[in-house]
């Protein structure tokens, strides 16, 4: 265990040796396990390894009460999914659940104790307005109703502007791919369709006939989600996904981790991918075959850009609580949220959202409030 890495990364590289940890720094891991919305993750991770009980009593109730708000969230999941369903009936579309929702659904590692704000669904492009239709008549409404953003969501995005239900207040986001239309990179939506699982069981999401990603394009989409955006406030959540992932991909999935260099090249994904085996392993201590990284290797930036982005990652991913953040911090998060909107769109069209967005979107908003 790296001495030098923050108490949480401690904690979740070495479970065991929190059971001798003083008061104080059971504060501290409260405070920073909270800023990185893992704090009922913590709870199920050292219960698993047998050190909840020797926590610090005023930290294991803490936690406790975590890990309830959980369980809650994760009911409240499988009845969502459950209604999505419901009015997804008769279209002939598949349910294909997202991140939070499909790793609730299909009980994957990154479930225990995950909180997420919204259900992520992919359905193929040609059939977006039927299942819009399909939503707005069980009671989910836009919640973007600007032109712009209207024409942003729908003509350069990966998503129709995000949905949520007028009576309950559960948000949906309806993809149609993984990554902007106008993004250089095009994962190829269809493949992921094909290759999606029916989820297998006879509990209320198997029932609601939903799928989830394959493996290998669970773990991309997971490696895509983090490195191809622009914030990290929650970017060691994301990465804590992206390690359990790999983690249970590598053990129970055969030759899963000898094809996935070839998979994110057929999705054009591989520079995400490198970096998710990079800092994964860097910062969580991901058990990555030398194979596969060597053959991931291959789709590393050059040198100096590599060191660079080192530098900005290794600050970015850490709990963005003030014990954690040291010199460089804030500019990483202001340097890597360029980057973010530079791979999300071409540099003209970047210009002119960017514009909008500064002046003309904060007027429409004003003239309207009038």
């Amino acid at each position: 265990m790296k001495a030098e890495l923050p108490l949480l990364l401690r904690a979740l590289r070495a479970p065991q040796q929190l059971a001798a940890l003083p008061p104080a720094d059971w504060d501290l891991l409260l405070r920073q396990a909270a800023n990185a919305n893992l704090s009922a993750t913590l709870h199920d991770w050292l219960a698993q390894h047998g050190v909840l009980a020797q926590a610090l009593p005023q930290a294991r109730e803490q936690l406790s009460w975590a890990a309830v708000m959980a369980r809650r969230h994760r009911q409240a999941t499988y009845w969502e999914i459950r209604l999505i369903g419901k009015a997804l009936a008769g279209l002939g579309v598949p349910l294909l659940l997202l991140k939070g929702g499909a790793y609730a659904a299909a009980g994957l590692p990154p479930a225990a104790g995950r909180l997420f704000s919204d259900i992520d669904i992919l359905v193929p492009e040609d059939s977006l307005p039927q299942v819009e239709a399909a939503l707005m008549r069980h009671g989910w409404v836009g919640t973007h109703h600007d032109s712009y953003d209207q024409r942003y969501y729908r003509e350069w995005m990966h998503e129709l502007p995000p949905m949520m239900h007028v009576l309950r207040q559960t948000a949906i986001d309806v993809h149609h791919t993984i990554l902007p239309r106008s993004a250089a990179q095009r994962p190829d939506a269809r493949l992921l369709r094909a290759a999606a699982r029916p989820l297998a069981g006879e509990g209320e999401a198997a029932a609601a006939g939903v799928a989830i990603l394959a493996p290998l394009d669970m773990v991309l989409h997971s490696a895509t989600h983090l490195f191809a955006d622009g914030e990290f406030d929650k970017g060691l959540r994301d990465l804590w996904d992206l390690h359990c992932l790999l983690t249970h991909f590598g053990r129970h999935e055969p030759g899963f981790w000898e094809a996935l260099p070839a998979r994110a090249r057929q999705h054009q994904l591989q520079r995400f991918m490198f970096y998710g085996l990079r800092y994964s392993a860097m910062l969580l201590g991901t058990e990555v075959p030398p194979a596969t990284m060597a053959a991931m290797a291959a789709d590393a930036p050059p040198p100096l850009l590599l060191a660079g982005m080192d530098a900005l990652l290794t600050r970015a991913l850490l709990p963005h609580h003030p014990s954690c953040r040291g010199a460089g911090s804030a500019v990483a998060d202001f340097l890597l949220y360029v980057r973010g909107n530079w791979l999300r769109m071409p540099p003209l069209r970047l210009a002119r959202h960017l514009f909008h967005k500064a002046f003309l979107t904060p007027k429409n908003s004003q003239g309207a409030a009038a």
